[in-house]
């Protein structure tokens, strides 16, 4: 019996992704292309049970003036809290001393580049829908 009670709390958990990679080396890199079957396979990549439910990206370098991704570095992990608005989010922003531009997601692995992405453009659909429904007075 107390087996069935941990499959069930990790069931309720939500994973993250987790890793790190700089320039070309790593699995971590966008595009990112591996989902929860790829991790047990892949090394340098897990999917960890996240208690707080928030997922991150962090992308490190690799700025204006760069000419390549040599100096980038992406790591996706857990974080202990995200944003306290309660909403997905990327943004610049200053991690561990750094100028870093970081993403937020809350649910099961959505922190690979493709699930940040759609937030990005639901959120833009729906602004974009919400002027159309103001000027025009539609209703969806």
């Amino acid at each position: 019996m107390p087996v069935m009670e941990n499959v069930q709390f990790q069931g309720l958990l939500r994973r993250c992704y987790q890793c790190r990679s700089r320039g070309e080396l790593g699995s971590c890199k966008d595009p990112f292309s591996f989902n929860a079957t790829d991790v047990e396979n892949e090394p340098g990549l897990s999917a960890i049970p996240c208690a707080s439910g928030w997922c991150g990206k962090v992308i490190e370098g690799g700025g204006t003036y760069a000419v390549d991704d040599y100096d980038q570095a992406i790591q996706r992990m857990c974080v202990q809290r995200g944003p306290n608005d309660n909403q997905d989010r990327c943004a610049n922003t200053i991690y561990n001393y750094k100028k870093v531009y970081m993403c937020f997601c809350q649910g099961d692995l959505c922190n690979s580049s493709n699930n940040l992405q759609n937030t990005k453009n639901i959120i833009n659909i729906s602004i974009v829908l919400v002027v159309i429904q103001t000027i025009f007075n539609f209703n969806f």
